[in-house]
């Protein structure tokens, strides 16, 4: 396990905790709201930077990030059974927000509210997280993946 991608996990981790995202939601906020943001941060992430040149940086980064939620999992204490079952529900609900958001470029507002209304079903205006979205992926797009890995600074 390659503990070079523990700042890129934290600098994730760090977007999770930003109270703006939190102010609409219905709710007090959970583990699995925080980690529904760390996935929808993570997949923005990999749509960024994804081709054939970052291809096995970025599936290091993947796998180190993934056994980082496991470990975080185990904390929490859950047991080894319900840690593969979450396991796998977490990698699933990761792909399938990777599949939405694949062509997200091309989507025009109101799709791309549906598409977050599939993961962010607890909360009162997902226009206000779209927003914060759009800008994330627009700071994405203006740097490098290798400035994202050597930097210490947000995007």
């Amino acid at each position: 396990m390659n503990s070079n991608y523990i700042h890129l996990y934290n600098k994730l981790i760090n977007y999770t905790r930003n109270k703006d995202l939190y102010k609409f939601l219905n709710r007090e906020d959970q583990f699995s709201d925080r980690l529904i943001f760390f996935l929808l941060h993570f997949s923005f992430f990999l749509k960024n930077f994804k081709n054939n040149d970052n291809k096995i940086i970025l599936q290091e980064i993947y796998d180190f990030n993934f056994r980082q939620l496991e470990l975080s999992i185990r904390e929490i204490g859950y047991g080894d059974q319900s840690i593969n079952k979450k396991m796998k529900d977490y990698i699933n609900l990761f792909h399938s927000m990777v599949s939405e958001i694949h062509f997200w470029d091309d989507l025009d507002k109101s799709e791309k509210l549906k598409k977050f209304s599939l993961f962010l079903t607890d909360f009162e205006k997902i226009d206000h997280l779209l927003d914060y979205f759009e800008e994330f992926n627009e700071n994405l797009s203006k740097k490098t993946l290798n400035s994202y890995l050597k930097s210490v600074s947000n995007p």
